[in-house]
């Protein structure tokens, strides 16, 4: 049986943990081929090796990707080593929770170079890579601060606010080359990220109650998304972002 995914290269950042992993690891499972990831080596070199002992192919690579330098020579690497880049999955985020009063210049700074601008640079470095070729995917994760906010989430929500706008607007610029630009905007995932939220009770519950699903999101979900948009059958899936939320954002 053919799957999905098979003989595509597919780069994923932040894939050493979370849904990047998820997602690396619903692709794999599909036949595609996977670039991983982040600044930590170590971690990255478990999720290869997860991929690796299920019959998937995966190679680590360790990258800074706010930094233009080190998203230059990771775009030469991966071309040299595996092929050009058909699926771009732009996963690195952070998030710092405090009020906008309380921010400093450089962390204010840091939100938006890791949840933004790296996707700029990736994109820019990238996307040439899929051209001509008549076939690419780039998915953006969003967030749905895209959507909505919360207090203490200034920074977050103008990052992600902006990275839906980037989405929409290479999404027409790639279209009629038949590349494909989404965004995937989770709600609340089990995650790493989101550990503060999940061991604090009292958080939790509040957290639970706003979710109509009632329950926390599954990270095998959001790799299951992921790996139909970037099939063959959402060729027609572009500037749009896919919201996965337990319906929160339907309130």
């Amino acid at each position: 049986m053919n799957k999905r995914l098979d003989g595509r290269i597919a780069l994923i950042t932040g894939a050493s943990k979370g849904l990047g992993k998820a997602m690396a690891i619903a692709m794999a499972a599909e036949g595609a081929r996977l670039a991983l990831v982040s600044r930590n080596r170590e971690q990255l070199q478990e999720v290869a090796a997860q991929i690796q002992g299920q019959g998937g192919q995966a190679r680590v690579f360790t990258a800074d990707v706010t930094r233009e330098e080190d998203v230059a020579a990771l775009a030469a690497a991966v071309e040299q080593e595996m092929g050009k880049v058909q699926i771009l999955v732009n996963n690195a985020g952070i998030n710092l929770r405090k009020n906008l009063t309380e921010f400093t210049l450089e962390e204010w700074r840091s939100v938006l170079d890791t949840n933004l601008t790296s996707v700029f640079l990736m994109c820019r470095a990238f996307v040439p890579q899929m051209q001509g070729s008549g076939y690419g995917r780039v998915i953006n994760m969003t967030s749905i601060m895209s959507w909505v906010s919360l207090p203490g989430r200034a920074a977050y929500s103008s990052s992600k606010s902006a990275l839906l706008g980037l989405t929409r607007a290479l999404a027409l610029e790639l279209a009629p080359e038949g590349i494909t630009v989404n965004g995937i905007s989770p709600g609340p995932f089990a995650t790493e990220m989101n550990l503060p939220l999940l061991q604090n009770p009292e958080l939790n519950a509040q957290f639970l109650s706003k979710i109509p699903a009632g329950r926390w999101g599954k990270v095998e979900e959001i790799g299951a998304l992921a790996v139909y948009l970037c099939s063959g059958d959402a060729g027609f899936i572009t500037g749009t972002d896919i919201v996965i939320d337990g319906g929160w954002c339907a309130q």
